[in-house]
């Protein structure tokens, strides 16, 4: 989820990549920026390419 993020894709796009709901996305995104410490997609997204995550 975190490289369709950096990928710029937004949270019901996310959610029907892996037909899952959109609150679903929400819950998970908000998780992955707590453990990130991130307030943002863009901060999760640069968080995500310096990893080596997308293209």
């Amino acid at each position: 989820m975190l490289e369709l993020i950096a990928d710029g894709h937004s949270n019901d796009a996310i959610a029907h990549d892996l037909d899952v709901s959109v609150k679903t996305v929400r819950n998970y995104v908000s998780r992955i920026f707590a453990k990130l410490r991130v307030a943002e997609r863009g901060q999760a997204a640069f968080y995500a390419r310096k990893a080596g995550l997308g293209p």
